[in-house]
């Protein structure tokens, strides 16, 4: 057997080991969507609970087999709630292309939506998003709070408008809310919570979704040299030092460079316990 020299030994690692990073940053951690999922309260495994899905930034620009799979995943998960936290489509151009791709989801499971600031910079059509939300059992919610009934449950969804590019009024939207068994606060920009600690009083939050960050999208070892504005102290899961509990999703889409790397694509989803069986 030949004799491998030391050199050639390197070289070749080396080789490797950078063929296995551009492959997991360009191909893996985009296509294999991890799910990521939270009994929260006093739910578990062993109980009936509400199941809620959050899907953030898909920043959709084509229906690949990775956006198949999770809407065939999803709609066999069958949650109560789905909610789209932002930076759903990010062109005027994937507008009719986005219609399509709800279109993939079980009508039949209701689902809530906020804007993101993409929606806002890159002049998507929001009269057109709203119609395109409503044809998919959507609620588009800008400023506002509206009540679901899941069984013998109550929810209440307070979805706040982007707090970079659009008028984000948590009070607004306060008027509109009804207090209910849970309660939950979308917004795509996680720094945004800082403002609603301020702004809460005594309502009842049971905890906020955001998105925005991607995780950092490119982050070594558990460093994030970028984060985009609106991002605050916040990059990913979970923050508890303080109610109200925030959860910010690492999303599901890139933005400027189409890599991920340790900040590998999610969903989340969320069980809280059911009145079913009180």
């Amino acid at each position: 057997m030949k004799k491998v020299s030391r050199r050639k030994f390197i070289i070749d690692l080396f080789t490797l080991t950078t063929i296995t990073l551009v492959a997991d940053a360009v191909w893996l951690e985009k296509f294999f969507i991890e799910t990521n999922e939270f009994f929260l309260g006093d739910a578990s495994s062993n109980t009936e609970n509400l199941k809620i899905v959050q899907i953030s930034d898909l920043h959709l620009r084509s229906i690949d087999m990775q956006h198949r799979m999770l809407a065939k995943k999803i709609n066999k998960l069958k949650p109560d709630l789905i909610l789209f936290t932002g930076d759903s489509v990010d062109r005027l151009k994937t507008m009719d292309l986005f219609d399509e791709y709800l279109g993939h989801f079980d009508q039949g499971i209701k689902k809530v939506a906020i804007l993101g600031n993409r929606e806002y910079k890159r002049g998507v059509s929001l009269e057109k998003l709203r119609d395109i939300y409503l044809r998919h059992n959507t609620d588009l919610l800008v400023n506002d709070s509206k009540i679901y009934s899941v069984g013998k449950d109550k929810i209440s969804i307070t979805g706040i408008d982007d707090f970079r590019e659009g008028k984000p009024d948590f009070p607004k939207a306060m008027t509109k809310y009804t207090p209910a068994d849970h309660h939950i606060v979308l917004t795509h920009c996680p720094e945004h919570r800082d403002t609603i600690l301020k702004e809460m009083g005594n309502t009842p939050i049971d905890f906020i979704l955001s998105g925005h960050t991607h995780g950092g999208q490119v982050r070594i070892l558990g460093y994030a040299p970028y984060k985009p504005e609106g991002s605050g102290r916040y990059l990913s899961g979970w923050y508890r030092e303080e109610l109200p509990h925030l959860y910010v999703s690492k999303g599901i889409g890139t933005t400027a460079i189409p890599i991920r790397f340790g900040s590998r694509a999610e969903i989340a989803i969320f069980h809280l316990k059911t009145k079913a069986l009180s």
